[in-house]
């Protein structure tokens, strides 16, 4: 798809000053708590049983997911992060906890559910200091159900007791039963009358969230809540006003992969902005996890006071940088930085 760009961006010095923004904020990460698992071998020899590589383990480790990852990549940014979430009161839960804590993320919103597994996504990678790491499978436990009382209630007030202190929420819905209507119906209302940033990083429904600042889906979630197909400028455009319409949302920032971004605003033309030029030599190795740097470098650009083109265009450089490594990442405000100047 051709798109017309933009010919002009905001400067350097205008974009530094809004990261060195950054620190302090202070942001509700509200979403699904996923404990990413990752187990690496070394390949040996293929197996007599069948065709497949026998692995000698080598690390197992546990990092955050999920909305979790939303909350990394806002702390790696500066931000103070606050966490409402479920976990289940088991191994990968007490795993998933150890790792919020060691990355000095507050998780007093984090209920454990002792009637509710931990949502757990194994990831299985062979390689060695002689060998690129390769992903061979992916085994997902996830509980897709609501989330259900006494901890549905738990939360409800945690939240009511945060939205004053904080400087905006994330809503991020990975679908495991967190967002339900009730948590949308407290949330929302709630944020919008203290005159928080409200974004919303949801895989589909997108029109369940009315009035909030900004959704933040990418192509394929936009194309799932309008049931149409993406194919031209015209089209692209079309389902920008359309999300825009059935949210009653300030913006709409639409990711699509290798082919940028595009932002759209009430009662303003469309900005599309290419994939950020990268300075050096390297290839996109793995876009997971990009959408939810965008999420939180456009919210922490926001509450920093950029206007939402600013804060697109920061949000399409820092996901220039995490989609060139491996697995989930984050960027730090010198890197994003880096890379402006670059």
């Amino acid at each position: 798809m051709t798109l017309n760009v933009p010919t002009s961006f905001p400067s350097a010095t205008r974009l530094g000053a809004l990261i060195r923004a950054f620190a302090g904020k202070r942001v509700l990460v509200i979403g699904d708590m996923v404990a990413d698992e990752y187990l690496i071998g070394n390949p040996t020899r293929i197996s007599r049983e069948a065709p497949v590589l026998i692995l000698d383990l080598t690390e197992e480790r546990t990092v955050p997911g999920g909305a979790c990852n939303v909350a990394i990549n806002a702390n790696s940014l500066g931000s103070e992060v606050f966490l409402a979430g479920v976990v289940g009161d088991d191994i990968p839960g007490h795993k998933l906890r150890q790792a919020i804590q060691a990355l000095h993320m507050n998780q007093d919103g984090v209920i454990s559910d002792a009637q509710r597994s931990t949502s757990t996504k194994t990831r299985v990678l062979a390689g060695s200091s002689q060998i690129v790491q390769q992903h061979i499978v992916r085994l997902d436990r996830v509980n897709t159900s609501d989330i259900e009382e006494p901890c549905k209630g738990q939360i409800i007030r945690y939240i009511e007791q945060a939205l004053p202190q904080i400087d905006a929420v994330v809503l991020s819905d990975y679908e495991s039963g967190m967002i339900s209507p009730e948590i949308i119906e407290i949330c929302v209302p709630a944020a919008r009358a203290l005159n928080k940033v409200v974004v919303v990083d949801a895989h589909g429904s997108l029109f369940r969230f009315q009035g909030v600042t900004a959704l933040t889906p990418n192509q394929p979630e936009a194309e799932l809540t309008l049931g149409m197909t993406i194919v031209t400028e015209q089209d692209l455009n079309q389902a920008g006003e359309r999300l825009l319409e059935g949210s009653q949302a300030q913006g709409v920032l639409i990711t699509r992969g290798s082919e940028g971004m595009s932002l759209f605003e009430v009662n303003k033309p469309p900005l599309h902005l290419p994939l950020h030029p990268w300075p050096f030599t390297s290839e996109i190795v793995d876009t997971n996890g990009a959408g939810d740097t965008v999420a939180a470098t456009f919210t922490l650009a926001l509450t920093a006071g950029a206007s939402m083109s600013e804060a697109a265009y920061l949000a399409n450089a820092a996901a220039a940088m995490v989609v060139r490594r491996m697995g989930c990442a984050s960027n730090t405000p010198a890197e994003l930085m880096g890379i402006l100047h670059e």
